[in-house]
């Protein structure tokens, strides 16, 4: 099935963490918090202003990026828990080296 967010809103997969600290202690799933990172999988065309303009989003599919802990609405999308959210809940895009 594909999927396309309408207007503002971003479709996000969750990036999971490490299961083990650095001193190798193995954290269990009911301990864990859930990650603020993910990865945009499909962002919609972009929020029209005041003035009737459509501005389109910061963010494009394949973007790593930090949101905040209850940031967005949980789906199941062909059995993958993904977000939806507004480009708003986004805080900031993560960039790798060699990558603008």
């Amino acid at each position: 099935m594909k999927f396309r967010p309408l207007h503002d809103r971003v479709l996000v997969r969750r990036i999971e963490q490490e299961e083990k600290t650095a001193g190798g202690i193995i954290i269990p799933d009911t301990a864990k918090e859930k990650p603020m990172e993910g990865e945009v999988l499909s962002a919609g065309a972009g929020a029209r202003g005041e003035d009737g303009k459509l501005h389109p989003l910061d963010v494009k599919a394949g973007d790593r990026v930090l949101f905040g802990k209850w940031s967005g609405t949980e789906v199941k999308i062909d059995g993958q828990e993904l977000i939806i959210m507004k480009e708003s809940d986004i805080m900031g895009i993560i960039e790798t080296k060699g990558r603008k």
